[in-house]
């Protein structure tokens, strides 16, 4: 049978592509390329096709594909600074209940990606409406269609899995520029400058230390085909490791990772400081009083679910990350 994937030139959907890939699945990719470079990701993946997003829905509908066993949805505009709210609830409100739609109509299994940013400026990362404050376009979007697919789940017939997408990191990000990971933009700077600078201190945090729920997209991938593989299996979940970071350690696996690859020994974090490897900058005045320094997710539900794996820390997934961007730059 088919496997559909939205937004399967981007960050997250070109790696659930290339992860069907080696379970020996074949997909048809959805996408708008009006942002060419986006191809790369699917260069060394397998597809039975490739249509644009605008043409998509209808084609669906009418049931070109064929028997469709599930649909993987991670098309959507992630630019938290998008400002135009008709283009971001278009491409991601109603163009994603389009696509439910016809699989709700179709007994098709529906997993899509929803986001943390539907948290804004809770305290609080539970799945539960009182906790769900979006400060931006973006973030209401993903929290509209949430709201959505808890009136549909009570009579829906087939899966419908959505994911809060927290801080996720890892291959095939590069076309996202100002929106990609941390982790990718301290490998860059570092490179370039020799150095990689970080916010100082804001509020009680100390230079560095604000924190974040940092998942790698090999873990974001293997929860989305942990859920293909048990379609009895439906709700809203976190997608979060539960255990927040700081961003000093994000850079300090960066620098090492890289210094262990060019033969030099890894530093604590004060000596990288010392050596003025890691620099803290004055915390931006634009950005105070709209800035989370904290987010974790609770991942309870998603363990109820039965997913039991354990998630890459930082060290680990970022370290990976670090060998892999040096692999790609030869």
């Amino acid at each position: 049978m088919t496997l559909i994937v939205t937004g399967a030139a981007g960050f997250v959907g070109s790696n659930i592509v290339k992860a069907l890939n080696e379970r020996g699945e074949r997909v048809i990719a959805i996408d708008n390329l009006a942002r060419a470079d986006k191809f790369k990701n699917l260069v060394d993946c397998e597809i039975d096709d490739y249509l644009d997003k605008t043409e998509f829905v209808a084609r669906f509908r009418r049931g070109d594909f064929g028997r469709v066993r599930a649909v993987f949805h991670e098309g959507a505009c992630s630019d938290t600074m998008e400002s135009d709210g008709r283009y971001m609830m278009e491409n991601n409100f109603r163009y994603s209940r389009e696509v439910l739609d016809v699989c709700l109509e179709n007994d098709i299994q529906f997993l899509y990606a929803s986001s943390a940013a539907v948290y804004g400026g809770s305290e609080q990362f539970v799945e539960r409406r009182e906790f769900e404050k979006p400060l931006n376009v973006y973030g209401y979007s993903k929290f509209l269609f949430d709201q959505i697919i808890r009136q549909i789940l009570p009579r829906a017939k087939s899966q419908i899995a959505g994911f809060r997408y927290f801080n996720v990191y890892g291959p095939r990000e590069a076309h996202k520029s100002r929106m990609a990971s941390v982790a990718f933009h301290n490998f860059n700077q570092f490179l370039e400058q020799g150095k990689v600078k970080l916010f100082g201190e804001y509020l009680d945090y100390a230079p560095g230390q604000q924190t974040r729920d940092f998942i790698s997209v090999e873990d974001v991938v293997r929860v989305n085909l942990f859920f293909f593989d048990h379609p009895d299996k439906s709700g809203i979940f976190n997608l979060g490791t539960g255990r927040a970071q700081p961003f000093n350690d994000i850079a300090r696996t960066v620098v090492n990772t890289l210094r262990e690859q060019s033969g030099e020994a890894a530093l604590p974090l004060e000596e990288l400081v010392a050596r003025g490897l890691i620099e803290y900058i004055p915390f931006p005045n634009a950005l105070r009083g709209k800035y989370q320094c904290f987010t974790q997710a609770d991942p309870s539900k998603l363990r109820s679910a039965g997913y039991d794996a354990p998630f890459l820390t930082v060290e680990e997934g970022v370290s990976r990350y670090v060998r892999w961007m040096t692999d790609q730059r030869g």
